[in-house]
């Protein structure tokens, strides 16, 4: 079971520290000022990861900076890791080398970290040393394509065991456009990131973020900051077998204030959620019950167990 949880605020620029024993949460890590969205633990190596979004521009500069109003669609996202005690930070991808980071998940096994990345149209990996940088999917490959929201990829769970890659594409803005994808970890012969085996498994969803695999349960589990009553919600459904199209979605919990974060303890039975007002739920897999985990000023977006 999760000891405690690691949270990104955005606002306030800090990795947070959540013991789930309900003890008062810290301060990990501190002055993450380029947004950071995605974060991974590697508990064999002890280090954390993380993605940050990068530096936007404001659409209109007479507006204020929310977050319609702001522009990710340059080139400034970066990787940075950490010690799991907050110390000996360092970038493993320096900003830049990629458009916008979103959830992070990672094949320990191989030694490498995947990710989303939004603007960039784009599934990526790294190694852990940073060597290796390469695109895994490319969904667009210009500007234009890149700009058209249901092409901007947001979370991502890697299934090591069966050499599996899951994604979303979340679509516009409560826009009821949102999908599901699979393909395989190893890009196949004669298959390019712009032209491989991918499957729909789920469309016309409200707007799926992040996603995490019980490969035990057969199932997965999705955050979605859609429109309601479908939207703002922790999703589950059974993983479908190959060449299947996904099949009936069961919401979990519903009245989130934009779901992002997820982070599934399995051996507790808890799903912890994470959404843009600084809140963290705890919801039990089997539907039987919800509870406030946590609520902080600013805001949250990605969240890990360890």
């Amino acid at each position: 079971m999760f000891q405690y949880l690691l949270a990104l605020n955005q606002i306030k620029r800090s990795i947070l520290k959540f013991p789930t024993s309900g003890e008062e949460f810290t301060e990990l890590v501190v002055d993450l000022n380029e947004l950071p969205d995605g974060i991974a633990v590697d508990p064999a190596r002890q280090n954390i990861y993380w993605t940050n979004m990068g530096v936007p521009t404001l659409v209109d500069t007479n507006a204020p900076p929310t977050e319609r109003n702001l522009d990710f669609s340059g080139q400034t996202g970066s990787i940075e890791r950490a010690a799991i005690d907050g110390s000996a930070r360092t970038y493993l991808l320096t900003p830049g080398s990629f458009v916008t980071g979103k959830q992070l998940s990672a094949a320990w096994s191989l030694g490498r970290l995947y990710w989303s990345d939004r603007e960039g149209a784009a599934i990526r990996s790294v190694l852990l040393d940073g060597s290796d940088l390469r695109d895994e999917v490319l969904v667009a490959l210009d500007d234009e394509g890149r700009h058209v929201a249901r092409n901007q990829c947001v979370g991502i769970a890697v299934d090591e065991q069966n050499g599996l890659l899951y994604w979303t594409q979340k679509g516009p803005s409560k826009g009821g456009d949102g999908r599901i994808f699979r393909t395989s970890l190893k890009i196949p012969a004669g298959h390019t990131p712009e032209n491989r085996d991918i499957e729909v498994l789920w469309s016309g969803l409200p707007e799926p973020i992040d996603i995490e695999l019980d490969l035990e349960a057969g199932v997965i589990y999705w955050t979605d900051r859609g429109a309601a009553p479908l939207g703002n919600t922790l999703n589950k459904a059974q993983i479908p077998a190959s060449g299947q199209a996904g099949g009936e979605v069961t919401v979990l919990a519903s009245g989130f204030a934009e779901a992002i974060g997820l982070a599934v303890d399995k051996e507790a039975g808890i799903a912890y959620v994470s959404d843009m007002s600084g809140e963290i739920r705890a919801v039990n897999l089997d539907g039987s019950g919800e509870r406030t985990f946590a609520k902080v000023d600013g805001n949250l977006t990605g969240i890990v167990g360890v």
